[in-house]
């Protein structure tokens, strides 16, 4: 597979975990209970943790190392 479709993937794998990440970010947030100290711990991890597959992801999409 070359470079380029391997980059063409991952864009459109990116942006399809992107928007389902969102949405599940934001239906466990409306469930949980009224704190503002909760929220600010479960949207700053939420904020963070969205790299994590996204980096192996895109380390794929270069391709194998020389």
């Amino acid at each position: 597979m070359g470079p380029r479709t391997r980059r063409f993937i991952a864009a459109i794998g990116a942006v399809g975990f992107l928007a389902f990440y969102v949405w599940a970010v934001i239906a466990i947030g409306d469930r949980l209970p009224d704190s503002v100290w909760l929220d600010m711990v479960f949207y700053g991890v939420a904020g963070i943790a969205w790299g994590i597959p996204l980096l192996t992801l895109l380390s794929w999409a270069e391709g194998p190392k020389k």
